[in-house]
């Protein structure tokens, strides 16, 4: 699934409708993207999704991971791989814990470690658009897996209603 986000507030509300399909088994996003490109936006999105104030995330760089119990029982937990050295600190992060069923794993800078990543996760791809384009950015969502592939199935129903905005698959 592809389209354009004309702004972080759609960009945000995306990553919302997408949390609001996520079901009480959980899920895997993996959100790749340059620097700005709107990662954390999109985890923001997640938060309020599941009920949580976006505020409490921030850019998990140097703490690796935040983790919040959400109103409905998920657990979101936001984890940035850019500063991870390797397999075994990731594993010492905590890494298994978060994979753990109930979680929503939002994954930034997940294509530096693509092998710990589960078979079964939903990419999201943020790209920008023009350089004079504040904002606006491209994303790409692909289903590795079929519980991925379920959960982008629902996402992409509700984001139906704005075909203004989709691209081409």
């Amino acid at each position: 699934m592809r389209w354009r986000s004309r702004s972080p507030a759609e960009t945000r509300a995306a990553a919302r409708e997408l949390a609001e399909e996520v079901g009480p088994a959980g899920a895997v996003v993996a959100l790749v993207g340059a620097l700005g490109a709107g990662k954390t936006v999109f985890a923001k999105g997640l938060a309020e999704g599941l009920g949580l104030p976006p505020d409490l995330l921030a850019s998990p760089t140097f703490t690796i991971a935040h983790e919040l119990a959400a109103p409905g029982g998920l657990r979101l937990v936001h984890a940035d791989l850019f500063r991870i050295e390797g397999p075994a600190e990731l594993e010492a992060a905590g890494w298994l814990d978060w994979l753990a069923p109930g979680t929503l794993l939002a994954v930034e800078w997940a294509d530096r470690w693509p092998a710990e990543l589960p078979a079964d996760r939903l990419e999201v791809r943020l790209t920008g658009v023009t350089a004079g384009a504040q904002g606006e950015r491209v994303l790409d969502a692909r289903a590795c897996g079929p519980g991925s592939a379920a959960l982008l199935a629902r996402w992409r129903a509700r984001r139906a209603a704005a075909p203004a905005t989709d691209l081409a698959d």
